[in-house]
């Protein structure tokens, strides 16, 4: 049984050398950072990408969050697109070097995303979750559901701690995403080891 992927997720909250610093020491073990600024023009994320290379955060690890124009100047691993992002299809036509994912709160939009050529998405939120105050989770049950009726890898997200890691793969999730359990961490290298841990210990 493979590993699950871990992907981490700015969240916004964080000074431009506070995420730098975090990224520089959790990029190691981790498979994806997503750059989710929303507050942040095209030009600031620009740069911010550029420091995060001068400070060793390799491209093949950062994902920019729906900015398609800047995830292809600076040449990163991938775009992930939102509801409101350009289509998938159309994004996988005109940069075919990007890794596209798709996020996704139902199986009808992670069946659409996944014939218009998405490759992977992140689904949830799965449990109660501080971004999503007052929104229902989705469950593992609808996880599940998700992750056995796609050909493309599920990835869960949304209040996942250390301790859900196990029922959430077991669910069918190919990996999680975290955002808040990691950068508003005492210690974001500890969170990420013992996360990391829990997706490599899963198939023991």
């Amino acid at each position: 049984m493979k590993n699950g992927k871990l992907h981490v997720i700015t969240n916004g909250k964080q000074s431009n050398d506070k995420l730098i610093n975090i990224a520089k020491i959790i990029h190691p073990f981790i498979d994806a950072i997503h750059i989710r600024e929303k507050a942040k023009t095209a030009q600031q994320i620009y740069h911010l990408v550029q420091q995060l290379y001068k400070n060793g955060v390799p491209s093949s690890k950062l994902i920019i969050n729906d900015r398609v124009d800047v995830a292809q100047v600076c040449k990163v691993k991938g775009v992930q697109l939102a509801y409101h992002s350009l289509p998938v299809q159309e994004v996988k036509d005109s940069f075919p070097s990007l890794q596209v994912g798709c996020s996704c709160h139902s199986l009808e939009e992670g069946g659409r995303a996944q014939r218009n050529g998405a490759q992977y998405i992140l689904f949830g939120h799965i449990f109660t979750s501080n971004s999503k105050p007052g929104v229902p989770p989705k469950g593992l049950k609808a996880l599940s559901r998700v992750s056995r009726q796609l050909d493309i890898p599920v990835i869960a997200i949304g209040g996942i701690t250390p301790k859900h890691v196990s029922q959430v793969m077991k669910a069918g999730a190919s990996g999680i995403a975290v955002m808040s359990g990691v950068w508003e961490a005492r210690d974001p290298l500890n969170a990420v080891q013992s996360y990391k841990k829990h997706l490599i210990d899963r198939g023991s």
